[in-house]
C-alpha cells in the first residue's frame, strides 16, 4: 500500500527517506518501534497488551522515542520544502461530463413543449410526466430512425430535435445469389 501525503510529509520531516527501494509500512512500523523500545522505560517493557488496546499512547511513545534519538531535529531546507510542496499540492479540478445527444434533445425538446400550447398555455407545461414522456418517445423514435408524426405535439419536438438526429439512409442489401460469374467444373 502507498504512503498517504501526510505520512510522506510526516516521515520527510522526521528525516525518513520513503523513496528507498524495499522501504514499506511494515518497515517502517519496525524502525519506530525499536525507537519506542529504546526509549520506554524498564518499568514499562510489559505493556504490549496496553499499546494494542491504545493505539494513541503507542504513536506518543513512537513520537517521544524519535524525540529522544534526535530524529525530530530541524530538517535541512530541500526536505522541508518537499514536505511543504507533498501537504500543498493543489487538487484537481473535476471535468464536467459531456452532456449525450438524447439528453440534449430531450432539454430541447422540454422547452420546444414550454413554448407552445400543447401541454397547457405558452410557458406552463400542466403535465410534466406526459409531457416528459412524450418527448422522451420522440428522441428515441429518431435516434432510431423510426417515423414520427408531424403534427400535433410530436410534431412541434420533431421539428425542435430533428437537427440532432439526421435522417439514417437505408441499407442497400445484394440479392440471393444473382452474380453474372458461374463457375463450371469440367468431369
Amino acid at each position: 500500500m502507498a504512503f498517504s501525503n501526510l505520512e510522506k510529509a510526516m516521515a520527510a520531516y522526521i528525516g525518513l527517506d520513503l523513496a528507498v527501494p524495499g522501504m514499506s509500512r511494515e518497515v517502517v512500523k519496525r524502525a519506530l518501534g525499536v525507537t519506542a523500545r529504546r526509549a520506554a522505560a524498564p518499568a514499562a517493557v510489559g505493556i504490549g497488551g496496553l499499546i494494542r488496546r491504545h493505539p494513541v499512547a503507542a504513536v506518543g511513545l513512537a513520537g517521544y522515542g524519535a524525540y529522544e534519538a534526535g530524529l525530530l531535529d530541524p530538517v535541512p531546507g530541500a526536505a522541508a520544502s518537499l514536505a511543504e510542496q507533498v501537504i500543498l499540492e493543489p487538487q484537481r479540478k473535476k471535468v464536467a461530463r459531456r452532456k449525450s445527444t438524447h439528453n440534449k434533445a430531450v432539454s430541447m425538446g422540454m422547452k420546444a413543449i414550454k413554448q407552445s400550447t400543447s401541454y397547457g398555455k405558452k410557458g406552463t407545461i400542466n403535465n410534466a410526466k406526459k409531457a416528459f414522456s412524450a418527448v422522451n418517445k420522440v428522441a428515441s423514435k429518431l435516434n432510431r430512425g423510426k417515423k414520427v408524426a408531424a403534427k400535433g405535439p410530436q410534431g412541434v419536438i420533431k421539428k425542435a430535435i430533428g437537427k440532432l438526429f439526421p435522417k439514417k439512409k437505408p441499407v442497400r442489401r445484394t440479392q440471393g445469389n444473382k452474380t453474372k460469374w458461374s463457375i463450371q467444373v469440367n468431369r
